[in-house]
């Protein structure tokens, strides 16, 4: 990557080192400033303001203010809105995703997409708002009616992970303003200038100021201003099942309605009748998008003891043709990860793992790009002692075990506190119901690697969350029930 790239992204109007508060763009002031850097090479890129609680509580009450307004437009007008922001994002989609590439790292190809997804949410919701409905039931009295109304909730505030720094704040925002909700947006520092582009998109479709926010700065000031403000009366958070937890017992105070999408520790399943050139495309597609960064990304595979050899064989050759490089670079396939300390552990997940036994195939070192590159790795031999089974590696790592029948194998998948996502292939339809109805999890793919879709609902069950986004369930979270009795 050139330095007249970096140049010509910074030059863009929807690069801005600014927070969206209230309708206006507060600039960077003095000191009090966050560094974004650059994964592939670390250089700084720009900074964004550094507020805190009286920033967001500035929001909030903007957002409460502006609530009457927004909530009193048709759904239809509504929906208008958020379709414009829809097609604002697909004729922005190179500029979107050249500076998203910038400051997560994820391949330009890769970025494009997200774009892409992201703007389908926009799209969906502005579709979904028109069918918030309620519905009447028959009374127990000849003079009596029963109406049961569905009106949005209030402010919502969303805390959005680094990950997806675009389609994790758009699959939240799309529902709450389609539902009538102004939302208070905390991105994540190392990727904020991906939500400020949304903003600037926004405010050109016609999102009313007080609508949208966008505030950077300190996580613990803004978090608990949302949490302890009264005004908020939703919270939605992808992120870490630990600060997730915190987040629910501190909502608790408010009463608030929360929703959480955290940690995963996903299963992939290899049966001994499954079509194996589909197995590991599909393989290589859930473990190595965003270079193995992502909440449904596999962490543990699982292959019949039939058919481990031949499957793992397979795997290192795709995983062996895999070009590691910058994420502007046309021909890279996967790119570096998010920091250095996301690069330690990987690395330090495979020294466990080799260390108890394990036989490591291929990678499992730094590139000599830099501290942040690590080469796709491969491992056999695993056991259930090993951490990279009992935790998220959030990396470019195969993990791979055998297992003997059908009950062990959804035994394994199940040994975990998480419940996310689970994959397995198999081609015998008896043994797709069976195993899909024992896995415990919120999303599975069955001969599937990717099952991200607005049209369903997306989320987890046991420690990997509570709610659901996407589909007619995203609408719901937004939304209380109003129950009428007419005498």
């Amino acid at each position: 990557m050139t330095l007249d790239i970096v140049s010509e992204i910074r030059a863009n109007r929807l690069f801005r080192e600014a927070c969206f508060i209230d309708g206006e763009w507060l600039p960077v002031a003095g000191d009090e400033q966050i560094s974004v850097d650059n994964p592939a090479s670390g250089q700084t890129i720009g900074s964004v303001p550094r507020l805190g609680a009286e920033a967001t509580r500035r929001a909030i009450e903007s957002a409460h203010r502006a609530w009457p307004a927004w909530r009193g437009q048709t759904a239809e007008a509504r929906g208008k809105v958020l379709y414009r922001w829809h097609e604002l994002l697909l004729e922005h989609e190179q500029i979107l995703a050249s500076i998203m590439t910038l400051e997560q790292g994820k391949t330009h190809a890769e970025s494009a997409g997200e774009i892409r997804y992201a703007a389908s949410f926009f799209k969906w919701f502005a579709e979904e708002a028109r069918r918030a409905y309620g519905r009447t039931i028959p009374p127990a009295g000849a003079d009596q009616h029963i109406v049961v109304l569905r009106q949005p909730i209030g402010v919502a505030a969303a805390i959005t992970p680094w990950n997806f720094p675009s389609s994790m704040i758009t699959r939240k925002a799309g529902a709450a303003l389609a539902a009538g909700c102004p939302m208070v947006v905390k991105p994540a520092s190392a990727t904020p200038f991906s939500a400020l582009a949304l903003a600037v998109l926004g405010e050109e479709a016609g999102v009313p100021a007080g609508v949208f926010h966008v505030v950077t700065g300190s996580a613990s000031e803004i978090a608990g201003e949302m949490t302890g403000n009264p005004l908020v009366r939703k919270v939605s958070f992808t992120g870490s099942t630990e600060v997730g937890s915190r987040l629910m017992r501190d909502a608790a105070t408010n009463v608030q309605k929360i929703s959480l999408e955290l940690g995963g520790n996903a299963p992939f399943i290899v049966f001994d009748d499954a079509d194996l050139d589909a197995a590991v495309e599909g393989a290589i597609a859930a473990k190595f998008r965003n270079t193995g960064q992502t909440c449904v990304c596999v962490n543990r595979f699982y292959v019949q003891d039939g058919v481990h050899d031949a499957f793992v064989a397979r795997l290192k050759e795709r995983i062996e043709a895999m070009r590691l490089g910058d994420g502007f670079a046309p021909e890279t396939d996967i790119a570096p990860l998010i920091n250095r300390a996301a690069a330690d552990k990987v690395l330090s997940h495979v020294d466990d793992a080799t260390r108890q036994g394990a036989t490591l195939v291929s990678g499992g070192r730094r590139d000599e790009r830099g501290a942040n590159y690590v080469l796709p790795t491969l491992l056999t031999g695993i056991r259930q002692s090993m951490q990279v089974t009992q935790e998220e590696t959030f990396g470019p790592l195969v993990a791979v075990s055998s297992f003997r029948d059908e009950a062990e194998a959804i035994a394994l998948a199940n040994n975990t506190p998480f419940g996310l996502a689970a994959y397995f292939y198999s081609e015998n339809v008896r043994r797709v119901w069976r195993v899909a109805e024992g896995i415990e999890a919120g999303m599975i793919g069955i001969n599937a690697g990717l099952i991200s879709n607005p049209a369903a609902p997306f989320g987890g069950v046991k420690a990997s969350g509570l709610g659901r986004e996407g589909a007619s369930e995203g609408l719901d979270e937004y939304l209380e029930t109003k129950y009428l009795l007419m005498g």
